[in-house]
């Protein structure tokens, strides 16, 4: 049996198996107030495993952290209700989840931040987007946080870890990729700054170390895992020595004894996939700097999943497309099973279709066996 279906630790949990549902922002909060959506539960529960981990998608810390309309928010009561039938959904079927915080930073725009500048380490020529009532639009120009700023953003953070524990999730990702605001403070391309929160990468990392240290405040390390995406070019981040960066980038989230750190590979950029035929860079040189469980994520199959867990170089997969169309993809990756094909589409926003619709390879089979019986009672 290939390790990546067997059993493993991974923080305070020991999961069944590595095959891990990564965070994807689908954009079905119910509006307005971010409020987690009925169909958002089912979804969730249907991708839940015996001892498998999911990782939900990034939710905004606060009102000026939101980036996407439709996207997920924790910081108000009446979010409460639609994250516990979340976690009651997964706990169900007896599977492990973390909740992914996130703070947009200038990937955001004025209509989503209640009129306010959004914010990044440093004002940085910017041409991406964010999502309102009219769609993907550019995003806001941004401003300079202030130095006395930060620890309210850091207070956002810590309160909504507690408003994860609260909603009875069994513990947080702080998303520290993909060029939102912790990534921004991290890469040199993004920070710009000459005080204590920039210039050489320790000072870089501070806004990372205090923010992690707010989530572990609430859930102890054990509980906490860490997103990454060394190389990564969504939100036109960039670094000037992305491997010296990110090496030391894990040893330092090594110390804290986190429960794990979750690698997006650069050969990925959201949803799309830039290099077909790149090979796993950024776990390989991590390895040696983390001693804890890595999740690999961007572009696996079941084939490249398999080699990488064999390798070492991480010890679980986390998928994001194929899980989307595939509930039961650890089932179907264990018995290499055929994957339903995944609908672009319906990523970034929609209804119930191409998002909580799609059958399990039994449901499947057995509706094909139906279809046959009546059609053969009706020849």
């Amino acid at each position: 049996m290939a390790k990546l279906f067997n059993p493993l630790q991974v923080g305070a949990y020991t999961l069944s198996h590595r095959v891990t549902l990564a965070p994807m922002t689908r954009l079905r909060t119910t509006q307005p107030g971010d409020v987690p959506s009925a169909m958002m539960a089912d979804f969730y529960g249907q991708r839940a495993s015996d001892g498998g981990l999911e990782i939900v998608e990034a939710a905004s810390v606060s009102v000026q952290a939101r980036s996407y309309l439709g996207a997920a928010s924790i910081y108000h009561d009446d979010q409460m209700e639609g994250w516990q039938a979340i976690t009651k959904a997964v706990h169900a079927k007896g599977g492990r989840v973390f909740l992914q915080l996130i703070h947009g930073g200038r990937q955001s725009h004025v209509e989503m931040t209640g009129g306010v500048d959004p914010v990044a380490p440093s004002v940085v020529p910017f041409d991406g987007v964010a999502v309102t009532k009219d769609g993907f639009v550019p995003a806001s120009p941004h401003r300079a946080l202030g130095i006395d700023e930060i620890p309210g953003i850091v207070e956002d953070f810590r309160a909504a870890a507690q408003r994860a524990k609260d909603a009875g999730f069994d513990g947080v990702e702080l998303h520290a990729a993909n060029g939102y605001l912790v990534d921004q403070f991290i890469q040199d391309g993004t920070n710009q700054r000459s005080d204590s929160y920039g210039g050489p990468i320790q000072n870089r990392v501070r806004f990372l170390r205090e923010t992690l240290e707010a989530l572990i405040s609430v859930w102890g390390a054990e509980r906490v895992g860490v997103r990454i995406s060394p190389s990564g070019e969504w939100g036109g981040i960039s670094d000037s020595d992305p491997e010296a960066t990110f090496s030391y980038v894990a040893s330092v989230l090594d110390s804290y004894k986190i429960a794990y750190l979750h690698v997006i590979e650069p050969r990925v950029k959201g949803d799309d996939t830039l290099h077909h035929d790149h090979a796993p860079v950024a776990t390989k040189y991590l390895r040696k700097h983390f001693s804890g469980p890595i999740i690999a994520a961007g572009g696996f199959d079941r084939e490249s999943a398999i080699a990488i867990v064999e390798s070492g170089d991480a010890d679980l997969v986390a998928f994001g497309r194929h899980f989307s169309s595939n509930p039961d993809l650890p089932y179907r990756l264990k018995h290499d099973l055929p994957l339903t094909p995944y609908v672009r589409a319906a990523f970034w926003g929609g209804s119930e279709k191409a998002y909580s619709d799609f059958l399990t390879y039994e449901e499947s089979q057995a509706l094909e066996t139906r279809t046959t019986v009546d059609e053969a009672e009706n020849a």
